[in-house]
């Protein structure tokens, strides 16, 4: 297989690779072998067309005729996304969400080890959620000096997200996932956000509702 060059990928084939890569999962569980792009369409209410020209992006898969192997198309999805590249993880701000996250997050189906998490808290510090254990803030700078950690999660007050962002981002941290609902950012390129806004998505179905 044959990757083009990153630059000339854009965000949307980006983001519609963990929705293939969520239904071949759910093909492989229903004991499917083979698909042709336009089932795969039916299943994903994209077209062929579409699966076929995202798919160009990365290489060829699959065979004029036969379709695509389901497995084969997951594992190279996967592949593809870094699923098997163990990235490693630690969380900063044990509250609600960041428990519901550590308890629930399927984060082993993604290619990511939940290893540890931050708060100032005295309640939660020395505790485990989920077999990760929690931490100091005052203890997180000796952490990554001396672990690997590939993102960071943020589940903390907005009015600390970007100053504690680029606090990590001078310690060498280049991924965030970010749902503190401030837009964080830096003139560093190598430094990756996925800022994640629970209202956009409500909004969006609002939209839909409000215009059926």
């Amino acid at each position: 297989m044959s990757v083009l060059k990153k630059e000339n990928i854009s965000d949307a084939v980006i983001r519609r690779l963990p929705r293939y890569y969520r239904q071949l999962t759910d093909l492989c569980a229903r004991g499917v072998v083979r698909i042709s792009s336009h089932s795969l369409g039916q299943e994903m209410n994209i077209t062929a067309s579409q699966i076929r020209q995202d798919f160009s992006c990365f290489g060829e898969f699959g065979q004029q005729g036969y379709g695509y192997n389901v497995e084969e198309l997951r594992a190279e999805i996967g592949h593809i996304l870094g699923v098997d590249n163990d990235h490693h993880l630690v969380m900063i701000g044990v509250g609600n969400l960041g428990r519901a996250l550590l308890r629930n997050f399927p984060f082993s189906q993604t290619g990511f080890s939940a290893d540890a998490a931050f708060d100032v808290s005295p309640n939660v510090i020395g505790s485990t959620v989920n077999g990760v254990p929690v931490y100091a803030m005052s203890e997180l700078e000796n952490y990554i000096e001396t672990h690997s950690v590939d993102v960071v999660v943020l589940t903390i007050p907005q009015d600390v997200a970007q100053d504690t962002a680029d606090r990590l981002i001078e310690m060498g941290v280049h991924g965030f996932w970010n749902f503190t609902n401030v837009e964080l950012a830096s003139a560093n390129p190598d430094v990756k956000f996925e800022n994640i806004h629970f209202a956009d998505s409500l909004l969006t179905l609002s939209y839909r509702i409000a215009n059926r």
